[in-house]
């Protein structure tokens, strides 16, 4: 148990390691190509900017010079006679907002730059973003409306109105700073494009890393649970071996005893003298003695088991008359203190089968039926037929087996416990056999039970 346990911390410590490793090489490889993205858009922007000092016949804010010059005109007058602060306050903050939406609805900056991205074969699609930096009205006096922190910072822009500044966040990039001077207003702003699908394309371009680094974790973590399960089941092999060979030894030892035991009474004078004590010490010494050598054939018999496949001795048999053959056998042997149910509707089937096999079988479901059961044992047998096979359910009112324990009770060795104990005899080879006999026979053998409400086992044989 020490050992699983330190495998399995040290497989997990392991997996996470290796997870943190991974993550921290897709973050680096994430940010490499969230840098290249920004430097790629930075560059295009650029050049994209810049041409338009070639293109003089191109205004890209015509539209939006000729809208903000005639709303200047208007609200000049506005300006001129609001004298309470409060009022004129509010009227700059409305003036802004109101040249902000028309500079990003009216613009025809994004579309230059999509052609232009399309054009050079990126990513055309992106938001744009623009800001007012400085905002004066100009009438006969000036108006300033607005005048942002960075604006005093910037150099001054080009007879096109174009900054050659160019800056920006990894977020956002800023495209450039312009500015517009007409009659009625003056007015620099800052441009900024910001892709909707960067974090897609970034995916896109990093999605060879990230498979590779998810199909490396999956399989440390597959080898890793795959190696963890044969661990387990190394484990549990190796105590039902354990168990086996301490069982058997007792098992063994009890009848050898018993003999010995009796051995030595017969060598006493005044046993020697009393032919009713030697009969009875005799018949003890035989009745272990078959005990004995069914215990040695049973090994024996697995041992051959593994190493040949079944061979059968098969008869045709009426199967209801076996059934009552093999329950009277066993009513005036070992269960006789069991009350016994038997309900048949076999409708005369014939079976062709090996007696003596299909004898242990039902004798062992009927054994483990009294010996697994902590009041007076009950057993219900039913018999039918199908279309093709014979089915035989043999419920009893016993201990009943957990869901853990059903997973392995037709396993060689295995015997049902409770935490390390064993409350039962037997060396864990009885519904091994049944398992096996059926699986002979073309049949199964399967079990429904719970925990102190009984099992029911369900023979199928194919007739």
């Amino acid at each position: 148990m020490k050992k699983r346990n330190t495998v399995l911390v040290l497989g997990i410590i392991s997996i996470l390691i290796l997870i943190s490793v991974q993550v921290y090489i897709i973050r680096g490889i994430w940010k490499q190509k969230d840098e290249m993205l920004y430097l790629r858009y930075r560059s295009l922007s650029q050049e994209a900017v810049g041409s338009l000092r070639g293109q003089r016949s191109l205004d890209v804010y015509d539209t939006v010079r000729f809208i903000l010059n005639k709303y200047s005109q208007q609200v000049i007058k506005e300006l001129t006679e609001l004298k309470d602060e409060q009022k004129l306050t509010s009227k700059k903050k409305e003036i802004l907002e109101y040249f902000s939406k028309v500079l990003n609805q009216e613009q025809d900056l994004s579309g230059f730059l999509s052609s232009y991205f399309d054009k050079m074969g990126f990513e055309k699609d992106f938001n744009h973003r623009i800001e007012v930096t400085y905002l004066d009205i100009i009438g006969l006096d000036t108006f300033k409306i607005y005048q942002g922190e960075s604006f005093r910072s910037r150099p001054p822009p080009t007879r096109e109105g174009i900054s050659t500044a160019l800056k920006g966040s990894k977020s956002s990039i800023l495209v450039n700073w312009f500015h517009l001077e007409d009659n009625n207003y003056s007015l620099s702003f800052d441009y900024n494009i910001d892709f909707s699908d960067k974090q897609k394309m970034i995916l896109k371009e990093t999605s060879a890393s990230l498979a590779m680094s998810i199909f490396s974790i999956l399989v440390v973590v597959i080898i890793f649970i795959i190696t963890y399960r044969n661990l387990r089941e190394e484990k549990r092999l190796s105590n039902l071996k354990t168990d086996f060979i301490n069982n058997m030894t007792h098992e063994l030892k009890t009848p050898l005893s018993t003999i010995t035991v009796a051995g030595k009474t017969l060598e006493m004078v005044q046993i020697r003298s009393n032919d009713s004590k030697i009969l009875e010490t005799a018949k003890l010494i035989g009745k272990q003695s078959v005990l004995l050598n069914q215990l040695i054939n049973m090994i024996l018999e697995i041992s051959m088991w593994e190493r040949t496949q079944f061979q059968l001795d098969k008869k045709t048999v009426e199967i209801e008359e076996l059934m009552n053959d093999v329950v009277d056998s066993f009513k005036s042997g070992g269960g006789n203190n069991a009350s016994i149910n038997q309900k048949y509707n076999f409708s005369g089937a014939k079976v062709d089968m090996d007696v003596v096999y299909f004898t242990t079988l039902i004798n062992n479901l009927l054994s483990n039926a009294v010996k697994y059961s902590d009041k007076v044992p009950v057993i219900d047998i039913e018999g039918f037929t199908t279309d093709k096979n014979i089915c035989i359910r043999v419920a009893d009112n016993g201990i009943g087996i957990n869901k853990t324990d059903q997973k392995h009770i037709f396993d060689k060795f295995y015997r049902a416990s409770t935490g390390n104990i064993h409350k039962f005899k037997g060396l864990g080879l009885g519904l091994y056999y049944v398992k096996k006999i059926a699986e002979a026979h073309g049949g199964d053998v399967t079990v429904s039970s719970k925990s102190g409400k009984g099992s029911i086992f369900t023979i199928t044989l194919p007739h």
